[in-house]
């Protein structure tokens, strides 16, 4: 992936994207690329009306320092990060990162039920409409899969048989 200038990774939250962070600094190491971690934020339900919009934005970036913190124990250092919270829908959000067709966009692929992307529509078709630049879906593992309900919840992880 020569010439690569951004490695571009969306980051929700979840395990899934977790992986696509391992994957997005490795290739931004690899590659002496600039990494854009992107948290999307909206108003998306009553509740959200009420909050003011600093609280969720400032959600939305607490969001990017907790997948470093977990994934990295703070962000890593080396790279040049340039983390970037976005008043928008996921898909739009990461393909307005890109700035050309030399970028890298990675994403966690979707864990959620089927009828969930029906109604919400799918990030990474979107993406991979739009983008412009190479687009790479992180497949969770069957680990990561397991401890997606405890990890969003914040409930005791299981434990792990030996």
């Amino acid at each position: 992936m020569t010439g690569t200038t951004r490695v571009i990774v969306g980051l929700s939250g979840s395990l899934s994207s977790l992986a696509a962070l391992y994957h997005a600094v490795g290739e931004a190491a690899r590659n002496q690329a600039v990494l854009v971690p992107v948290a999307a934020w909206t108003v998306a339900n009553e509740r959200d009306d009420l909050r003011p919009v600093s609280e969720l934005e400032h959600a939305a970036r607490r969001r990017l320092d907790v997948a470093f913190e977990q994934a990295y124990g703070g962000y890593p250092s080396g790279l040049v990060v340039h983390p970037l919270v976005v008043n928008a829908e996921p898909g739009p959000a990461l393909v307005g990162a890109v700035t050309g067709p030399e970028d890298l966009l990675v994403l966690g692929a979707a864990t959620r039920r089927r009828l969930d992307r029906l109604r919400h529509g799918s990030v990474a078709r979107h993406c991979r409409h739009r983008a412009g630049c190479r687009v790479v879906e992180v497949s969770p593992s069957a680990l990561l899969t397991r401890l997606e309900l405890p990890a969003r919840t914040g409930a005791p992880l299981p434990l792990l048989a030996r």
